[in-house]
């Protein structure tokens, strides 16, 4: 017993801490997690809950009815920036995230 002890608390002091450090790389902005993403072994995917940790670190702290925060983003043509507030009582906006491929 004292064996599997002597061999099993080491092993699980490293899990947690590489745990918490990566649940930290999650809270930070999506550059800083993108580099650290990028340096971890893919085998590290099957070795930590990713989606729960996600879910957790990203849910945000808005509510439903709550309205959506202001934010400026450049047109798809590049030559004007549009505030989200600009929109606001004149016609509903859809917002969509994700990739153009």
């Amino acid at each position: 017993m004292w064996r599997f002890l002597k061999y099993a608390i080491p092993v699980v002091t490293v899990y947690v801490v590489l745990l918490g450090g990566l649940f930290w790389a999650m809270l930070q902005p999506p550059v800083v997690f993108g580099h650290i993403m990028s340096k971890l072994p893919a085998f590290s995917y099957f070795l930590f809950p990713f989606e729960p940790m996600w879910l957790y670190a990203r849910k945000g702290k808005l509510k439903m009815g709550d309205m959506a925060p202001d934010f400026e983003l450049k047109t798809a043509d590049g030559k004007a920036q549009v505030r989200l507030s600009s929109f606001r009582g004149q016609k509903p906006v859809v917002l969509i995230f994700g990739s153009h491929t």
